[in-house]
């Protein structure tokens, strides 16, 4: 069984990248579909011609977005990702699993990791193919492949929560807008406020159970080891830099007229973001943009809808790009490795 199994895991990884092909395409069309005039021409374009169309309308959108603030977004995109290779370091380190397995291995693994759940849906890959694929190869069980993907995504729940509660302990107004989404975001600048506190509670109580050394939480045979505090200490640093920096790439992007500063920015980010995530549609599209503009009314719509645009380009698509030769080249090298030691049938 195991044999068939080792033949199958390729096949997948073969179908997740023809998938994630498709998912891009249909990505850029997205972008670049801003009325019916684009549409109907795609509809009766060829396939090279709708490619000229797609990159034309993308094109119009980020035409006046000044140089400079492409590399800030570019940098800021290395911040963040450099970020989320180090949520699986700390995993790592938690785990005690981190010798033998190279900074290299384990951004390489983050990277393609996040730059396809990021698109495809945090709950496919993140939750674990990629990483079970990667860590099992340097020998890591399922077990602690499952904790090891927990605490990656704990991490990041816990940079959201504390930067969350920061931005409406600082910023309660930030919510005031979110009505004209729904009468149920009718929260008022003291609830908002009140809200921050009961986060950054949450995160001081966590940060106080590490400290005791609270006993570990038991589900079933499954065991939950509470994190040491030298590893909740590098969570405080990784999980805000890897938001800030992600929000920082639509910050850079903005106009500076009406340009609320990065506080409000990185506020409007994190609440697109989580409902993208809690919405499961990938990459957040359509969602991101709904809080985006009712957050930022005082930034004209088509610069905010730009600077979406230059996100989605550098922290989805260009990664997804990079990422689906690295899954094809390891995948192909399982495909060998698995060939050679077969026994003859």
């Amino acid at each position: 069984m195991k044999r068939y199994l080792d033949y199958l895991w390729p096949v997948v990884g073969l179908v997740a990248v023809i998938w994630s092909v498709d998912l891009l395409w249909e990505k850029l069309k997205a972008e670049a579909l801003t009325n019916e005039a684009v549409s109907a021409r795609l509809e009766q374009a060829g396939l090279w011609e709708s490619i000229k169309i797609v990159a034309g309308g993308i094109g119009q959108k980020i035409a006046l977005i000044p140089p400079e603030a492409f590399l800030h977004a570019a940098l800021a995109t290395l911040v963040a990702y450099a970020a989320l290779a180090w949520y699986d370091r700390i995993a790592l380190i938690h785990l005690g699993k981190e010798k033998g397995i190279s900074w290299f291995y384990t951004s390489l693994c983050s990277f393609v990791t996040y730059a396809l759940s990021h698109n495809i849906g945090a709950s496919v890959f993140s939750g674990g193919m990629v990483r079970y694929r990667a860590y099992t190869a340097k020998g890591l069980t399922a077990a602690e492949v499952a904790v090891l993907v927990a605490l990656t995504s704990f991490t990041f729940a816990f940079g959201t929560l504390l930067l969350l509660g920061l931005v409406l302990v600082g910023e309660p107004q930030i919510l005031r807008p979110l009505r004209r989404l729904s009468e149920w975001f009718g929260i008022g600048d003291a609830q908002g406020r009140l809200i921050g506190f009961g986060l950054l509670a949450f995160v001081a109580l966590y940060t106080i159970g590490s400290w005791l050394k609270f006993k570990p939480l038991k589900i079933g045979k499954f065991e939950v080891i509470y994190p040491r505090l030298p590893i909740v200490a590098r969570q405080y640093l990784a999980a805000p830099l890897e938001l800030m920096g992600a929000a920082g790439i639509i910050y850079f992007a903005l106009p500076d007229q009406g340009n609320p500063g990065f506080f409000i920015v990185l506020g409007a980010f994190l609440l697109s973001f989580s409902a993208g995530l809690l919405s499961q549609v990938p990459g957040g599209v359509g969602v991101m943009e709904a809080v985006f503009l009712a957050v930022m009314p005082s930034v004209p719509a088509p610069a905010v809808f730009a600077a979406l645009v230059v996100w989605r380009l550098f922290y989805l698509i260009l990664p997804l790009v990079i990422s689906l030769p690295v899954v094809l080249a390891f995948e192909r090298d399982q495909l060998k490795k698995h060939t050679r030691i077969a026994p003859p049938p």
